[in-house]
């Protein structure tokens, strides 16, 4: 899975060996990433100068030219995501126990309560890997398409990463203890063999020693330790017509039961004690096999006495017979290596194993086409940063999560002379593979940021490039959601980006994010507050004014929320029928407002009229004028309306002044109306008509002045009819 060297893309730019031919014509290749994930864009470009420095012209200048899109990873897929998501559970809570405050006093590999965690955090790597090679082996339909990594994959990682628990993460007490039976348990659950059916098919026989399979079967059973099926068959060759094999076997069988477990001993003394003793008695069964007369030594079919030789040859721990067997047997170095440690040394200790494996490797060397074959005699030969290479590999995934479990346990060397660790290495890698989706940013991020100052550097740089996606935000429709917008909460991405930055101290990144930098507050703001101050913007440009104005209440921008006023009221000024309706969204922070002590005045009451003047249009359009006149009153006596708008105000009362059936309005009421006509006229007499008549000129045909000052003599034209009607009234 190792990331891709070279981009190869159909049809091609240039031409096999035209590249120079491209220089020549005043152009070139060029590149550019993608800052959402690392995806290139590869295109011709002009090639401006020559050697001289001067400008050249080029041939194409005015042709099209593609623009291919490539990637040099391959994004994960859905079930690879969820795998990567489900073991980055794991990975942080390694990191968190190398956090904790106790680590910085003394060194984990000392700690007996530390290496446990570290081994069960290990071993629930090991257990999860295993459960996605089950899932991924299953015959089932999958409607998406095959799998993104084949069950083979999995079975790979499940393989390295249970030898490197094996090899490095012992149980504590155990890490100097014989390894051999361990290193068995491993190759039994990996690498099966003899397989299943070989057995199944020779107990179907009568005679199973005249099969051909037969002395293979059971000398890689008594290899592999699989005594029950040892002595299955050795007990099958009671009915040998050979009475000296007879009676060998009988020998053999107590002798294969017998051999000492190290499991089964409480201290290794005793078990050193007890093998030896069962090392004698395979000396007396070597000694009994040299007295059957050559002659003797055949049946019809072959030499049982070679065969069984063989057998008796590995139990007594003859290491050319067993690197012999194995090679016909066609098993590989891996059964030489553990084989070694059960039978011909079976207190072979971890740190014994380099030697056996180095010397095996010379004659029975890995498969070079197997990365896990390279991975597994890398661990096993103790070379940790080969293993790593091969890891990486085979997948980024594997050599990030074994090489950070390596550094806190001392197993990497370090570099002084290198700014990048070993381990972050690896983990930078896998990091950058994560970033080729963009869906996983947050996980990307938190691998970065477990490394040094590069590692940081490259998470701070992916962070200010994340899609904050506001617009969807904006969007939102339950009730829930958008209460919590309103009560100030970020939610969504803004939400996971503003967690990230305070978790980590990124106060480098907050400053990026937060383009309210300019403000000459800004150091003085929290990421919080600067996060809502873009929330608002974004849905001010979506038009969704109440939760912009909620998000700049909560972020105490009141210059923010008189612009939301304003386009609020432009919506009335350019006739569009949803002014009412925004009005209404942000008239529910009124009340917030109130109790603040801290608002700015002028924004108050700007939000105030606003909504009452909303409610007014809203009562004219229903016809309940009788109200309509009220708040049309209650507006002017609060003084609450811009002086820009009182023109439009008094527009708005022509209508209920000339309402014939009842009158809407008391003679001092009119009165008023009166004198705010009259202190419009006398402004607008004295050179300020742009600042008095400004917003119903523009409402008005051809927004003309003119057009607003006649405007204003229908006002008052309609009040010296009301005033007409009131005197006979006489009201």
């Amino acid at each position: 899975m190792e990331k891709s060297r070279s981009i190869n893309v159909v049809p091609a730019l240039v031409a096999t060996g035209a590249f120079q031919d491209l220089v020549n014509e005043g152009q070139t290749i060029s590149l550019a990433q993608s800052p959402l994930d690392g995806s290139l864009g590869v295109f011709i470009s002009p090639h401006t100068t020559d050697d001289n420095g001067s400008k050249k012209s080029f041939a194409r200048s005015n042709e099209e030219q593609p623009i291919y899109f490539v990637n040099p990873q391959t994004p994960p897929s859905s079930e690879r995501r969820l795998f990567i998501a489900d073991t980055f559970v794991i990975f942080s809570a390694l990191q968190n126990l190398l956090k904790t405050p106790e680590r910085h006093s003394r060194s984990l590999i000392e700690n007996d309560h530390d290496i446990n965690v570290v081994r069960k955090l290990a071993i629930d790597f090991v257990n999860f890997i295993k459960e996605c090679w089950v899932h991924a082996s299953r015959p089932v339909s999958r409607p998406d398409g095959p799998l993104q990594f084949s069950s083979d994959h999995y079975r790979s990682l499940y393989t390295c990463f249970s030898l490197f628990v094996v090899l490095f993460i012992p149980e504590s007490g155990y890490e100097h203890a014989p390894v051999g039976d361990e290193l068995m348990e491993w190759l039994n659950t990996h690498f099966i063999e003899p397989s299943t059916e070989e057995g199944d098919h020779l107990s179907g026989l009568e005679k199973p020693w005249e099969d051909e399979t037969f002395w293979p079967y059971l000398t890689r059973a008594i290899l592999r330790g699989l005594n029950k099926a040892s002595v299955f068959f050795l007990e099958a060759l009671s009915k040998h017509p050979s009475e000296d094999l007879t009676h060998l076997t009988e020998t053999l069988i107590p002798v294969i039961e017998s051999q000492p477990r190290l499991q089964n001993f409480n201290t290794e003394r005793d078990f050193a004690q007890s093998t030896r003793r069962w090392k004698d008695k395979v000396k007396a069964l070597r000694i009994d096999m040299e007295r059957v007369p050559e002659s003797a030594r055949w049946d019809d079919f072959e030499n049982w006495w070679e065969r069984l030789s063989d057998i008796v040859g590995i139990l007594e721990g003859r290491p050319e017979v067993l690197k012999r067997v194995c090679d016909e047997l066609g098993g590989d170095w891996k059964e030489v290596c553990v084989a070694w440690g059960i039978f011909v040394d079976p207190r072979l200790r971890r740190q014994d194993l380099v030697d056996i494996v180095s010397d095996t490797l010379l004659d029975m060397p890995p498969d070079p086409t197997n990365l896990e074959d390279n991975i597994n005699a890398a661990l096993l030969g103790g070379n940790l940063s080969e293993a790593l290479e091969f890891s990486l590999k085979l997948d980024p995934w594997l050599s990030a999560h074994l090489a950070d479990f390596m550094a806190p346990l001392h197993l990497l060397e370090t570099n002084e002379e290198s700014d990048l660790s070993l381990r972050d290495f690896h983990i930078l890698a896998y990091a950058e593979y994560l970033y080729s989706d963009p869906a996983l940013w947050r996980i990307t991020i938190d691998y970065m940021y477990s490394c040094s100052d590069i590692g940081k550097l490259r998470a701070d740089t992916i962070l200010t490039r994340v899609p904050l996606q506001l617009r969807q935000q904006g969007q939102a429709t339950n009730p829930e959601t958008i209460e919590r917008i309103r009560s100030g909460d970020i939610i969504g991405v803004l939400k996971d980006v503003n967690e990230c930055c305070l978790q980590y101290n990124r106060e480098g990144v907050r400053r990026i994010i937060c383009k309210a930098g300019s403000r000459p507050n800004f150091e003085k703001k929290s990421l919080t507050l600067l996060c809502k101050q873009i929330a608002a913007r974004a849905f001010i440009e979506e038009k969704n004014y109440g939760l912009a104005a909620s998000y700049c209440t909560s972020a105490e921008d009141w210059s923010g929320l008189g612009r939301i006023i304003d386009y609020v009221l432009e919506d009335y000024i350019g006739g569009s029928p949803s002014f009412v309706e925004h009005a209404a969204a942000i008239a529910p922070i009124i009340q917030k407002l109130g109790l603040q002590s801290n608002v700015n005045g002028v924004f108050y009451y700007r939000l105030i009229f606003v909504t009452r003047y909303a409610r007014l249009q809203e009562l004219l359009y229903r016809k309940e004028l009788a109200d309509a006149a009220s708040d049309l009153i209650t507006i002017i006596q609060d003084d609450i309306a811009p002086a820009s708008w009182w023109a439009v105000i008094l527009y708005d009362s022509v209508q209920l002044l000339e309402y014939e059936h009842r009158l809407l309005f008391s003679s001092s009421q009119a009165s008023l109306l009166l004198r705010k006509l009259e202190e419009i006229s006398i402004k607008v007499s004295q050179g300020a008509g742009s600042e008095y008549l400004g917003i119903l000129s523009r409402m008005v045909e051809g927004k003309d002045p003119k057009e607003a000052l006649k405007r204003l003599q229908l006002v008052r034209l309609a009040l010296a009819r009301y005033f007409a009607r009131c005197t006979v009234l006489d009201v």
